[in-house]
């Protein structure tokens, strides 16, 4: 029968073990690895592994899962050679670290804030990754960040888009995504826009939200923006993420009756929120997302014709990157291996694994601080990136992205088409949506 050791045997076997390789290390004039680094130099490993905190089960699995396929599309083009013109493209693994191959320790928080910190604890201290990606969800990444914040290893967010994440004045969190606040922007922006162009006439919102940080974040910017743009917000319907009715939620909306509707919703609460929507028959002018469970392939693959004229903020568009030469290229690469486009979940976690692995090569080294300062120090060109950005290039107070924007889109039979900003633009905006009889 196996006995199960304490805390307290544990701890001293493992302050045992580090006094004996702290011994060996003085002896020979190397420093002692921390945790989380491997001994780079001569012994130069032959595998450098990162950490990936994805919610790979429970309700936002879907979404988890392109994620996953974003990290392995950006690990096979590292480790392989490619006619790609961007970092590590074609050179097999990390030249400055002669060669080594990038290799991935997946974990699951499954949507839960606590699981996700428990799992950064596991990949930092026991599979002894030298960096995390992560989390998805904002209120995973906050704890997940935190346990790297404390145990002083990099960890780089390329799709939580709460703002708090980067006014937190962490060290060792870096966001390549845009945040909430560049997001809403856009939004209000179409809506001027579209006020300019096609005369549209909106004066009151309505606002939908789940009620994690994320939710509760996109809540405070629609406010602010809503002011700041002239618009009357009359209704603020808040509900429990992950629920299973919304009727009541609805209701309320409709007796509100505002010209349109902007939502941040997980996939689960969208596809039940449509559904409630057409069941009620309550169509606003428009329903503007913030993406999320909007741009989750399983939203139109669900609800079908029920989920088209919903207008989203996404990072990334398949029909605007046919324009940016290295998007196109390494969207045909995905296709050729999933069979299926591309999407911006996929994008944005190739775009941070890559920036993660170059700033590790750039570093030459695997030790946690010298990855940081790489990332500090990042500065890759627009052409070079994926995404409809600039480049990327680090804020040096805050570690965001200060490159990082989006596109706005809407669903049409069941597909995503750009529609702002207008020169990247493959259709127009239908506006206003038809109403459910009409459809």
């Amino acid at each position: 029968m196996t006995r199960r050791i304490s805390r307290r045997e544990f701890n001293t076997s493992l302050a045992g073990l580090i006094g004996a390789l702290a011994v060996g290390c003085a002896q020979t004039g190397t420093p002692a690895p921390a945790v989380g680094q491997q001994p780079s130099g001569p012994a130069a490993p032959k595998e450098v592994k990162i950490g990936a905190i994805w919610p790979l089960t429970g309700p936002t699995a879907s979404i988890g899962l392109e994620l996953r396929a974003g990290v392995e599309l950006a690990v096979d083009v590292i480790n392989n050679k490619y006619d790609l013109d961007m970092p590590l493209a074609r050179d097999e693994g990390l030249p400055n670290l002669g060669g080594a191959k990038i290799t991935v320790a997946w974990a699951d928080h499954g949507g839960a804030p606590e699981k996700a910190q428990a799992e950064a604890e596991r990949l930092i201290t026991q599979e002894r990754v030298v960096a995390l990606l992560g989390a998805y969800q904002s209120s995973a990444t906050a704890t997940s960040s935190q346990v790297a914040e404390r145990l002083g290893v990099p960890y780089v967010a390329p799709y939580s888009s709460s703002p708090s994440l980067t006014e937190r004045g962490f060290r060792w969190f870096f966001r390549t995504w845009p945040h909430d606040g560049i997001f809403g922007k856009h939004l209000f922006d179409i809506l001027r826009d579209l006020e300019r162009t096609k005369g549209t006439k909106v004066r009151t919102i309505g606002i939908v939200n789940e009620n994690t940080l994320w939710g509760t974040d996109v809540n405070k910017l629609t406010r602010q923006f809503a002011q700041e743009y002239g618009y009357e917000v009359v209704v603020e319907v808040t509900y429990p993420a992950n629920t299973s009715d919304v009727t009541s939620e609805v209701q309320r909306l409709k007796a509100a009756n505002p010209d349109i509707l902007m939502q941040a919703s997980y996939t689960s609460d969208a596809i039940l929120f449509m559904r409630t929507y057409k069941q009620l028959d309550y169509a606003p002018q428009a329903i503007l997302a913030q993406d999320a469970g909007f741009v989750d392939p399983e939203y139109p693959k669900t609800l079908g014709k029920d989920g088209d004229y919903v207008i989203t903020r996404a990072g990334w568009s398949a029909d605007s990157a046919e324009k940016k030469p290295i998007a196109k290229a390494v969207a045909e690469i995905y296709r050729r291996k999933a069979g299926r486009a591309m999407n911006d979940l996929v994008a944005a976690a190739f775009t941070g694994t890559v920036v993660l692995a170059e700033a590790i090569n750039r570093a030459r080294s695997v030790e946690p601080e010298a990855i940081r300062q790489a990332l500090v120090q990042t500065d890759i060109p627009g052409d070079q990136v994926i995404m409809p950005w600039k480049g990327v290039r680090f804020d040096q107070k805050t570690n965001q992205n200060v490159y990082a924007q989006g596109v706005v889109l809407q669903i049409v039979g069941g597909q995503y088409y750009t529609v702002w900003p207008f020169d990247l633009a493959t259709r127009e905006v239908i506006w206003p949506m038809p109403k459910w009889g009409q459809r």
